[in-house]
């Protein structure tokens, strides 16, 4: 076994000290698997942010109702007969009371809108305006305010969501913008710890209606849960359940934006793992290469070893930890290029309200994972059939040939 272990680092240390021989081949292939380590982390990294930015917005201590059987705001619709019918609702339903002894709600409706920047429209930039009660802010967990004051019920003032207002100078606090057909006052900036309520505009609910012509509109009620939150959402359902002639969705907030999340995620792999996974054959098929002008270049090297007694065995081992070896490189660089240009990117895309949402690509361990296992499977299997051809190769014929 000692003798066996000495065969397999003599061969391969000769095999690695003739590397500059071969620098121009060898970094074609370290090249190659870093790209393709590159091009997943972008895919895997972008599915992770969003997940993140929609899943950290959501609170299971806060039930959101929506109307026509739908789980998205957007297509909800509630009339003010089935509200007052909630709010007026005796007994314990599982969600907490006001002082006055009504539900703790914010009846709330959200409008796509385009950002108008000293009066020219930017095109595509559809920004998302939720006209809420006063209670929905507090109606938020983990929300805090990092500059003005929370807007004045009945009025045209808007607070804004921190990536917004980062990604338009217009949105500053004192600035007027117009939203729609009416102009409107920033009097706050909403902190939210990077969640997807910093990619929403808030303002107060009878002012957007009036705005955009939707009197008497309800989209969805946010309700605070009482403290067990399993028991409290399943006696809201009961309460509710035939409370309207259409179903009505009744959900926590985190599991709503968890499935949201869910499916905007998976759609994202589905294009990356297919573009990847080709650009990972590609690679494999230059690892391969790459390995094979390695192992003509080290013929009469390899016959030599085993004209002097050294096994099959430690021929392959050698030529496979090259193949290791280089993909172990590309793999470390693509990881590295991928945390220092995709880690914390701002990118944003279309969300669920069919308005601008922002977040962050996040090069998590799971992503460095995925991606540097499918770099490694590359120089693997690229470096299997050259390692194979190392071993089998004939001694005599290769001696021939150089003599």
């Amino acid at each position: 076994m000692q003798f066996f272990i000495r065969q397999c680092v003599a061969t391969s240390r000769a095999t690695l000290l003739s590397l500059p021989r071969r620098l121009a081949i060898s970094f074609s292939m370290v090249g190659s698997i870093m790209l393709v380590v590159c091009v997943l982390c972008g895919f895997l990294a972008m599915a992770q942010g969003f997940e993140r930015t929609l899943k950290s917005a959501g609170s299971s201590q806060i039930a959101i109702i929506l109307g026509g059987g739908t789980n998205s705001e957007a297509n909800s619709e509630l009339s003010a007969d089935i509200v007052r019918k909630i709010m007026a609702l005796s007994g314990d339903i599982g969600a907490q009371r006001d002082k006055a002894g009504n539900p703790l709600l914010s009846r709330e409706i959200i409008t796509p809108v385009q950002y108008r920047a000293d009066g020219a429209m930017i095109a595509g930039d559809m920004l998302a305006l939720r006209g809420m009660d006063p209670s929905g802010p507090s109606l938020r967990d983990g929300i805090s305010l990092s500059a003005g004051r929370l807007f004045t019920p009945g009025s045209r003032e808007i607070m804004v969501g921190d990536q917004l207002a980062a990604t338009y100078p217009g949105f500053a606090v004192g600035n007027k913008v117009q939203l729609g057909p009416v102009t409107w006052s920033i009097v706050g900036h909403i902190s939210a710890h990077g969640s997807v309520f910093e990619s929403e505009i808030w303002g107060d609910l009878d002012a957007v209606r009036a705005a955009f012509d939707r009197p008497g509109a309800i989209q969805s009620l946010r309700v605070r849960l009482a403290a067990q939150q399993d028991q409290a959402l399943s006696k809201l359902q009961a309460a509710l359940s035939d409370l309207a002639p259409s179903p009505l969705t009744i959900v926590t907030e985190a599991a709503l934006y968890a499935d949201q999340a869910a499916g905007t995620a998976r759609l994202i792999r589905l294009f990356g793992w297919p573009v990847a996974l080709l650009m990972a054959i590609g690679a494999s098929a230059g690892a391969l290469n790459t390995m094979m002008s390695s192992l003509a270049d080290r013929t009469i090297e390899i016959a030599t070893f085993r004209a002097l007694g050294f096994n099959r065995i430690s021929a392959f081992l050698a030529t496979w930890l090259e193949a290791v070896l280089l993909a172990i490189l590309g793999v470390a660089l693509g990881l590295g290029a991928s945390w220092l240009v995709f880690n914390g990117w701002q990118a944003s895309t279309l969300g669920a309200n069919h308005a601008r949402m922002a977040f962050q690509l996040v090069v998590s361990d799971e992503v460095i994972v995925k991606a540097g296992a499918v770099g490694l499977l590359i120089g693997a299997i690229g470096g299997a059939l050259p390692a194979i051809s190392a071993a089998r190769l004939p001694i005599t014929k290769a001696l021939r040939a150089r003599g």
